[in-house]
């Protein structure tokens, strides 16, 4: 991409977001969603702030609890309007949505289209092991050993710690890594405890969440995905990714087309964030098991330049990244997901998810953070 190309791009994500802080009335453009509806989803009782009966020390500065408003409320045209023309102006396959939590109403751009999650994905499985524990299945508490036959590949910085012997530690240790580093091995460690996918996908069928698939487990996506079939030794240091890059392109480029074109891992920016609002609310776990998984939600360290970029100090935000393979120019599931808290205590939960782009990462960052700012700019019009 050019410099002048590269100006134009940032032009028009800056002029977007401009646009919603001036404008008050404007209509909502074409291919833009705007909806009320809960698809497969149970009228949500109204649920009660909830009162100071965890324990401070096991959750440090747990989120406040959501606002409830009126339920007649909808979004503003010029919301619709920026979020659509954030989408149209990127140059790649974009899902966005935007959904007020305690309100019935989401704006989106390809709100329905499946993305790859890749690690977004971490969410669900944290979610249905803490389901687990409210249902007295298994504890946080409990301790896992894991040996190098547990091992998968890419980030997974508790490798380090599995000798010889193995490496024993806690559930809660190993979530706070999943959702806090993105790391791999602790990820699917607590698959395996909870159950294996299959768990994950009927917790989100009884949570009545459609639209999100959850993939085999990180070894089998990422394999399959390169065009390789998994060896347990492509575990260890860097052998996976010789593998991947002594296969001929032709291969490559296949296993990522059949990827990208039914991700076995793909999930709808609107299911998303009705997940993330139902969290929030109170809909998708315990009043405990929510603060917990929020908590660790806001201590992520992932992605500090994605949609946390353009979010104000002055606001909260917790959330969940993904980043998929690269085949360059092509970069695949470059995501970001979360909660964003205003000073007011109004929460709105945000999905931004790149299926595919050729684009720089400064300029996939300029779309996230373009993002963030028009819902706080939507949100001080009010």
């Amino acid at each position: 991409m050019s410099s002048n190309d590269s100006r134009r791009v940032s032009s028009r994500l800056v002029l977007a977001v401009v646009a919603l802080s001036a404008c008050v009335g404007a209509p909502p453009q074409p291919g833009a969603q705007a909806s009320s509806a809960r698809p497969n989803n149970p009228p949500r009782q109204t649920v009660q702030p909830t009162t100071n009966t965890w324990p401070i020390k096991q959750v440090a500065n747990p989120p406040a609890p959501f606002k409830d408003i009126d339920q007649r409320e909808q979004p503003s045209p010029a919301l619709v309007s920026v979020i659509q023309n954030l989408g149209q102006s990127f140059r790649g396959k974009v899902g966005i949505a935007v959904r007020r939590v305690g309100a019935d109403w989401t704006v989106a751009y390809n709100g329905n289209a499946l993305f790859p999650q890749q690690s977004v994905s971490k969410l669900w499985v944290s979610m249905t092991f803490l389901d687990a524990v409210d249902r007295g299945k298994i504890r946080l508490a409990d301790s896992t050993t894991i040996t190098k036959k547990d091992l998968t590949l890419f980030h997974q910085p508790s490798a380090a710690m599995v000798g010889s012997s193995g490496w024993t530690t806690t559930y809660s240790d190993l979530m706070r890594r999943a959702m806090t580093q993105s790391d791999n091995t602790a990820n699917d460690t607590l698959l395996r405890a909870v159950g294996g996918p299959d768990a994950v996908r009927g917790y989100l069928a009884r949570r009545h969440i459609a639209n999100i698939r959850f993939g085999p487990g990180e070894r089998l996506l990422q394999s399959t995905t390169a065009g390789l079939d998994w060896r347990q030794d492509y575990s260890i240091g860097r052998n996976f990714y010789a593998a991947r890059a002594a296969l001929p392109m032709s291969v490559r480029q296949k296993a990522l087309d059949n990827y990208l074109a039914s991700p076995p891992d793909g999930a709808a920016p609107a299911s998303i964030v009705q997940a993330l609002a139902k969290l929030k609310e109170g809909d998708m776990l315990s009043s405990a098991s929510a603060r917990v998984l929020m908590n660790f939600m806001e201590e992520a360290k992932t992605g500090p330049q994605r949609i946390k970029g353009g979010v104000p100090h002055s606001w909260t935000y917790m959330h969940k990244t993904g980043t998929g393979q690269d085949l360059p120019p092509r970069s695949t599931g470059f995501n970001d997901v979360g909660i964003m808290t205003a000073p007011d205590g109004t929460s709105y939960a945000v999905a931004v998810m790149i299926g595919s782009t050729t684009v720089s990462i400064p300029e996939r960052w300029q779309l996230m953070q373009a993002v963030s700012r028009a819902v706080v700019a939507n949100h001080e019009k009010r």
